[in-house]
Formats: structure tokens, sequence, C-alpha cells
């Protein structure tokens, strides 16, 4: 097995910090060059200690993005692992495949924005994009390289996040604290809340799209509380493959760092026994919007997900800080997809275009929001 010498662009986050825990268990295999943190300076500076020859950025000051391009294209990385949330990462990971260097990536959004372009590019450059996304990585797994020809469906599984049987009614008293509870992952705030409402799976789903070169139609979704399968793949024959292992993001990460091979690592493998039953329903896509919402912007195309990642992100903050109730975390992202003139084919600039004009109307229908509740009362 070859040693990846590797960036990681959010060093400080959750996936950032088990990327550092796969790097101290592999040091025969992983060796980190390179560390980003946008805000937790104490952490970084106690990493930074622990790997001593890693170039290492701060990026919250006004040349944020300028410093990550700059260490996404070091010379001595040959993998540029993204796990900054949102899309702040999308900059960085295009100069990182234009310099020839393999990306990992965590952050779904990038993809969801611009999984046309990205995916072009690294095609072109003849370098590989790794998913670090549990589900995507199982299916990657579970793919080995195989045609789309041979795919029938791929099955994203969902856990179904904290209110999967919550009634329609109750949802509208959510409140962040409670959504915030996950019942099986331990995350960054942003992509909790995003399990809560589905839009986690509906950015997967669209990820999943652009990863694999399946068109939307054959891509679904399944509630497994367990999250013990983290995906499957239905091939044209009938047959099912699914990946297994417990809940821990240090798998994907040494896979995909590790990829095309396969270590003994330090990582504890899955007791089924122990588990004693797996369990799978559908969603409640009456209930839970967010997968229809995926489903017509796939449809659509063009810079629509580009529309529905920047809404979510905007109704998200809305709700974190108690401007809106839960439920009107949908209404908003519909209502900015509703808004939008879509431009099929878009270039870049174009979807950074899309990008601040959803988040502009999201704020005014937020704003328009308040407004109505402070009348009514």
């Amino acid at each position: 097995m070859r040693k990846r010498r590797v960036v990681i662009l959010g060093a400080t986050g959750s996936i950032g910090q088990s990327a550092r825990k796969v790097a101290r268990n592999l040091p025969d295999g992983m060796e980190i060059v390179g560390m980003s943190a946008h805000s937790n300076a104490a952490e970084l500076a106690a990493a930074a200690a622990e790997f001593p020859n890693a170039r290492v950025v701060q990026t919250n000051g006004h040349d944020g993005e300028a410093k990550l391009i700059e260490l996404a294209t070091i010379p001595e990385a040959d993998l540029v692992l993204i796990a900054i949330v949102g899309t702040a990462g999308l900059a960085p990971a295009l100069a990182a495949i234009k310099a020839g260097k393999d990306i990992a990536v965590a952050s779904k959004e990038i993809l969801v924005l611009a999984g046309e372009i990205v995916m072009r590019e690294a095609r072109q450059r003849g370098v590989q994009v790794l998913p670090i996304d549990s589900e995507h990585n199982a299916i990657f797994q579970c793919l080995e390289g195989r045609s789309p020809s041979h795919v029938r469906r791929l099955i994203l599984t969902c856990s179904g996040g904290p209110f999967r049987q919550t009634s329609e009614a109750e949802l509208a008293h959510v409140t962040p604290e409670m959504a915030l509870r996950h019942p099986t992952w331990s995350m960054g705030r942003k992509i909790t809340i995003d399990s809560a409402t589905l839009f986690n799976k509906a950015l997967e789903m669209i990820e999943a799209r652009w990863l694999f070169d399946i068109e939307m139609d054959r891509i679904d979704v399944v509630i497994h509380p367990q999250s013990i399968i983290h995906s499957l793949v239905e091939f044209v024959d009938g047959s099912q493959l699914a990946q297994l292992s417990r809940s821990d993001m240090c798998f994907p990460i040494q896979y995909a760092v590790t990829w095309p091979d396969r270590v003994a690592g330090s990582l504890a493998p899955l007791d089924l026994a122990s588990v004693g039953r797996l369990e799978f329903e559908a969603p409640r896509t009456d209930v839970f919007p967010a997968l229809r919402l995926a489903r017509e912007a796939a449809a659509a195309g063009g810079s629509l997900p580009a529309v529905l990642n920047a809404a979510n992100e905007i109704a998200v903050e809305a709700f974190l800080s108690g401007q809106i109730p839960f439920p009107r975390i949908w209404e908003i992202v519909e209502a900015a997809m509703q808004a939008h003139a879509v431009a099929s084919h878009p270039e870049l600039e174009e979807l950074l275009a899309a990008d601040r004009e959803a988040r502009a109307t999201a704020r005014r229908l937020i704003q328009a929001a308040k407004a109505s509740s402070a009348r009514a009362l």
C-alpha cells in the first residue's frame, strides 16, 4: 500500500477529527501534509502540534478562500480531503483537481452545487473523486468499478433522524435542541438539522447522481434506523450488494485513503449478533418533503439544485436562531425553488449567481414570515 499525503480542509470539524484519527492509526498509510480550520484556533494548534510537518492555515479572515486554494494545491499533497461545511469547499476542490490531485469529498454541497462541472474536470484531468459520506462510500465499495449499465437502483439508507415517527402536527413544536439530538451519528449542527428534515438525504441523492453517473429515477431511499447498512446497490439481475460496518466515519475515510487497497488498521469489526435486528421502512415523503424537492430539482437540472442547497442553508440558520419553526425550512426551500428561473447547463459563475440569488430570496421569505407572525400577534 502506498502512503497517501493528505491535506484536510476542515481539520477541526467532526470529519476532520475522524481523518486525524485515521492518520494516527495508519502511520504507514497516511501522512497529513496540510490542515485548515475556520475559527477553532485552539484545536488547530493542538492538531499542528500532533502533526508538526503539516502546513496549517486558519481561514476566518478576508482571504480565507485564497488560503484554502493555496493549501489545496501544495506540491507535496496527492489527496485533498474536503470536510468544510457548505459550498466554501468548491473553489479549493476545483483548484486541487486542476493541480492533478485526487479529492475525497465529505462536503456534499460541492457536488449538489456544481456536480456536472466537478466531475467533468476530474475526468479531463484523470483524477479520482472519492466519496467520504458513509452512504456514497458504501455504494463506491459495492460498485467496485462496475458500469452504470449494470445498475438498476442505488439505494441510500437513512436513519430517519430523531423525528421519523413524529406526527406532522408535533413537528410544528420542534425546537433546535430537539432537532440536534441525532439518534445515531455525532455531527455538526447544520448536517444534524439536515438529517432531521431529511434534506441531508435529499442532497445525497443529487450527489449520488453525479458521483456514479446514475439518473435520479434510479436512486431511492430507505429508512434504516440502526445505521449498520450504509447503502445498497441493486443490479439489473435483481441481486443487491450492501456495505455494513459500525457507525464510525473512520471506516469510509480509511477506505478513501487506502483505496484501492484494504488494510487491517485498528477499527473494530461489526458483530451482527450483538446488533440483533436490522429494520427498514419507507420514508414519509408526505410529512418530510425534502426527498420530493430533491427529485424536482434534479429533474429540472441546471441551476435548480444549487438553489435547493443555498435556500436550505439559510433556512437552517434561521431555524437554529429561532426565527422560523421547523416545518418552515421545507416551505422556504420550495418557495425559493419556485421563484427561480432555471439556467440549463450553467457555467460556474451562473451557479454561484444562482446560489447568491437563492440566499437572498430565502432571507426575504424569512423576513416576510416573521413580519406576518408579528402582525398575527
